[in-house]
């Protein structure tokens, strides 16, 4: 399993929260196992306590995101190097006992943490994630969708570094909002026109009948 695979642990924990709509998830102990997915480990010493630590992680970790998505590569790094520096992780060959088809084992790179809480072991595993897919991708790669109302982290995974929103749901509705948008303002623009030629009309026949 290549490292930056756990680069989707940090979006996933970013779009725990909405802020534009004051909508928050991670609001429980069981939120905070879900959150973990498959990592029994760091689920079960999940506690009360973890949902504020990884609140703090969360608000970090978007900062880190919104500094890629305005251009800002330097400060994106810093911060995620802060938290590197403050959650850091002890990668390991692993083979988990899988071999191939020669016999031989299969070995992939771990990560081994291990923390005293579980907000720590999710945060190191996220953010070396994160690390990793930043310095094979580019800074570029990181978001924060773009969409109204929406405020999801994502990663863009496209071969041309043209995504721009976090699911293919929001991409179609800011592509109809544009839309509407462009179609209102042609509208008025004819309005305009309409309005002009009956006002240009009516100051013509105004002329004429004073001719007269």
């Amino acid at each position: 399993m290549e490292l930056s695979y756990y680069s989707d642990l940090a979006v996933r924990l970013v779009n725990t929260e909405q802020p534009e709509r004051d909508e928050d998830t991670l609001t429980s102990v069981e939120a905070v196992r879900e959150l973990c997915g498959g990592n029994r480990q760091t689920a079960r010493r999940a506690t009360e306590a973890d949902v504020a630590r990884l609140r703090a992680v969360r608000t970090r970790l978007r900062a880190v995101f919104t500094a890629a998505g305005e251009g800002d590569e330097t400060r994106a790094v810093d911060l995620l190097n802060a938290l590197l520096m403050e959650f850091p992780t002890s990668p390991r060959i692993s083979g988990h006992g899988d071999r191939a088809a020669d016999g031989r084992p299969r070995w992939h790179m771990h990560l081994a943490e291990h923390p005293v809480t579980a907000a720590a072991g999710y945060a190191a595993t996220a953010c070396i994630g994160l690390a990793f897919h930043l310095t094979d991708l580019g800074v570029d790669r990181l978001g924060i969708c773009q969409a109204a109302a929406c405020s999801n982290a994502y990663l863009d995974t496209s071969t041309n570094r043209s995504r721009r929103y976090c699911s293919d749901r929001c991409a179609t509705r800011a592509n109809v909002a544009a839309y509407r948008a462009r179609k209102r303002a042609t509208d008025r623009a004819a309005d305009g026109g309409a309005t002009s030629g009956r006002t240009a009309d009516s100051a013509h026949s105004s002329t004429g009948r004073s001719e007269r």
